[in-house]
Formats: C-alpha cells, sequence, structure tokens
C-alpha cells in the first residue's frame, strides 16, 4: 500500500511538472506526457504502473467518460443529435469497412484479424479528444459535435470489437450476433439508466455534498463494473448514467426529493475536472511509456496501418457531412476538416487490442498496427491540432468565451 502511494504522488508529481513546462513552452499537455513517459522509458525508470486493458477499462475510463457525459447538456445534444448518431454510428461501420478492406487487400491479412483491428480503430477516442478540446479552446457546436461524437463512437466500437471477436462460421451465427449486439448495446444503456435512477433517488434524500459526490462516484465505476461484469457494454453504461446524472440532477433545476443540492452540484463538477485530470495525466505517461517498450520501428506496414485509419477517418466524416450539407444540421468544409484531423485515436484502441488472447491469429501484428496509428494520432494530429484550428479559421478569439 505504502508503494502503491508513493508511485500515485510521484506521478502525479511529475504531470504537475510537464503541466507547468508544457504551458511554458506552448507544447499540447498530452504530447508532453507522452513524450516524456517515453523518456521514462527509455532511462528505464519504473513508474510501477503499465498500461493494460484493465487499468484502462476499470481504472481511466469511467471518470473520464462520466466527467465528459456529465457536462453535455441534453437540450444542445438533442439539437445536433443526427449528425451525431451518424458520424459515431454509420461512421464507425464506414472506417471499420475500410480499414479491414486496406488490410486484407494490401497487406494480405485473414478477415478476422483484420475486422478486429478495423473494429478497434474505427473510433475517436474520447480521452484524447476531450484533452485536445480542453486544450485548443475550442467551444460551441464543434465542440459538442466532436466530444459527443467521440463518447457515442467509443461504445459502438466497443461493441463492433466484441462482435468481431465473437465472428465466425458455423450454423446460427447471424442470430447470435444479433443477440449479442441488443445485450452488449442495449444491455449496457438499461444498466447506466438504473444507475442514474438509483443515483438520483437516494441523492435526493441528502443535501450532504460529500455524500452527494460520493454517490455520482459508485455510479460512474458501478455502471460501468456492472455492466462489464455482466457482458454488456461498460462504456455505454457510463456514459448514459452520466448524461441522466448531469441533466437531471446536476445541470438541471432543482427538484425536491430527486435532485442534488446547489452546494453539491458545484463540487460535484469541481471533483469530476479534478478526477479527469489525473485519469488523463495517467493515461498519456503511461501510453508514452508503453510506447517505448513496442518498440516501433521503420515498418512499411505500419505506415499502411497508419494511412488506412486516416482515410477511414475521411470516409466516415466527409459523405456523412455531405448527407446534411442543406439542412440545418450542415457543417462547414472547415469543420469538416477538423472533425477528420482532430479524430485522435489513444488509449481506447490499446486497451481494446490488449484484450486480444496470446493464442489469437495476427495478435503481434494487430498490437503493433494500434501503437503505430496511437502513435501518429497523440504525437503528429494532437502536436499539429491548434495550427490546424488557425489554418481552418476556426481557433477561438482572444478574450471570447
Amino acid at each position: 500500500m505504502e508503494l502503491l502511494i508513493s508511485r500515485t504522488i510521484e506521478l502525479l508529481g511529475l504531470a504537475i511538472t510537464v503541466a507547468i513546462v508544457a504551458r511554458r513552452l506552448r507544447l499540447p499537455y498530452t504530447v508532453g506526457l507522452v513524450l516524456t513517459g517515453l523518456a521514462l522509458a527509455l532511462s528505464r525508470l519504473d513508474v510501477g504502473l503499465t498500461l493494460t486493458h484493465e487499468v484502462v477499462f476499470d481504472l481511466i475510463l469511467p471518470p473520464l467518460l462520466f466527467e465528459a457525459a456529465l457536462n453535455l447538456p441534453w437540450a444542445e445534444l438533442r439539437r445536433d443529435a443526427p449528425p451525431i448518431l451518424a458520424l459515431a454510428i454509420l461512421g464507425v461501420l464506414l472506417c471499420a469497412g475500410l480499414v479491414t478492406a486496406g488490410l486484407v487487400y494490401l497487406l494480405g491479412w485473414p478477415l478476422r484479424p483484420a475486422f478486429a483491428f478495423g473494429a478497434l480503430i474505427s473510433a475517436t477516442d474520447p480521452i484524447a479528444v476531450i484533452a485536445l478540446l480542453r486544450e485548443t479552446g475550442v467551444k460551441g457546436r464543434l465542440a459538442l459535435i466532436i466530444e459527443s461524437e467521440s463518447l457515442a463512437n467509443d461504445g459502438a466500437a466497443a461493441v463492433l470489437f466484441s462482435l468481431a471477436l465473437m465472428a465466425g462460421p458455423g450454423p446460427g451465427g447471424a442470430g447470435e450476433a444479433l443477440a449479442a449486439f441488443a445485450w452488449i448495446a442495449g444491455g449496457g444503456i438499461a444498466i447506466g439508466v438504473v444507475g442514474a435512477g438509483l443515483a438520483l433517488l437516494v441523492a435526493g434524500r441528502t443535501e450532504e455534498h460529500l455524500v452527494e459526490t460520493a454517490i455520482t462516484a459508485v455510479t460512474a465505476y458501478g455502471s460501468f463494473l456492472a455492466a462489464e461484469r455482466l457482458g454488456a457494454s461498460g462504456v455505454l453504461a457510463t456514459v448514459t448514467a452520466g448524461l441522466l446524472l448531469g441533466n437531471l440532477g446536476v445541470l438541471a433545476e432543482p427538484r425536491p426529493g430527486f435532485s442534488i443540492s446547489a452546494q453539491g452540484r458545484e463540487f460535484v463538477l469541481a471533483f469530476w475536472e479534478f478526477a479527469a485530470f489525473l485519469a488523463n495525466s495517467f493515461v498519456f505517461l503511461l501510453i508514452g511509456q508503453a510506447l517505448a517498450h513496442v518498440g516501433l520501428g521503420l515498418d512499411w506496414r505500419l505506415a499502411v496501418a497508419v494511412a488506412l485509419a486516416l482515410a477511414g477517418r475521411a470516409l466516415a466524416v466527409y459523405p456523412i457531412s455531405a448527407l446534411f450539407w442543406r439542412s440545418r444540421w450542415r457543417l462547414s468544409l472547415p469543420q469538416q476538416h477538423f472533425l477528420w484531423w482532430g479524430g485522435l485515436r489513444g488509449a481506447l484502441a490499446l486497451a481494446l487490442a490488449l484484450t486480444l488472447p496470446a493464442d489469437a491469429p495476427y495478435r503481434d501484428q494487430t498490437l503493433a498496427a494500434a501503437f503505430a496509428v496511437v502513435a501518429f494520432s497523440v504525437l503528429v494530429q494532437g502536436l499539429t491540432a491548434g495550427a490546424a484550428l488557425k489554418r481552418l479559421g476556426l481557433a477561438p478569439q482572444k478574450g471570447s468565451e
């Protein structure tokens, strides 16, 4: 226990230092963390924690997903629901399909591992995307669409990846896959609804802000873990719980017996902002450390994987945006360009790749390709996102809200 506390304090101190230095150097905080993680690994310093599926899913994802969903206003989300859902569902399918086809026809991968990689790399990562939005200062409708899409397509990709692992020949395969999809997606949403409802009922019986905050913490982690243990989507469960708890308990007008107190609202939002900062700091340090251990070389096949991920994202953004070109949900071309370039991949893709069994076909190639795409996404796209915003005329004006 003492070692765990010591390691946590050391990592937190390192994250604070990186945050200060990155701000002075005008370097994105997440990029600074990844580079620091790389440096720590190359210098053979042990941080006491490694990037695993369990660390990402059980420790890091719940607070980041919950905090982002907690702050999404339902009215604004509903206003832009058609393009968000189209990008999150149809976009994931298009991206996964293109990446799968590219791996099969360009690199000669078998269909099943190619489909698994296409699924895990098809979603923008909410951890990386939300961090990017906060660093670049993007707000308003564009920020809402990017953030909401990353939360929704996160769940869609996780469901698609689960189906990819289940896919196989034999009778009843399609029916079993459909039933599995219904439970993974529908079950996750249902668990999130139940978790948020119970939290609001309990929170309505107290006005103690510390108790109310503890209830939200139990809801965030409890919804995620319950869904995962029952074979449903923990991502969708936590996002659903956060949306409902935020819009019915934190952002809505107070209602006796079914709401969070005024003091509790301020404390809850501050608590989750800090929790998200901690989770972000840890995950990007661990990504940097993991990239050093993978030892990516100059392999043209990894470059092809990166190019396919970018092409898949383009296929997800531009044709779908064209569907709404003559509607009130229209996205300008500069906004579409940033949706494409700002669609970062991160810890979620790595966590899904790490769930592959040790004897799974093409496991090593899948891991290497996932790390290559994430490295390019965080270090290249993340580092140039601010410049891209200025070039596209989307950078927020100084002094504006």
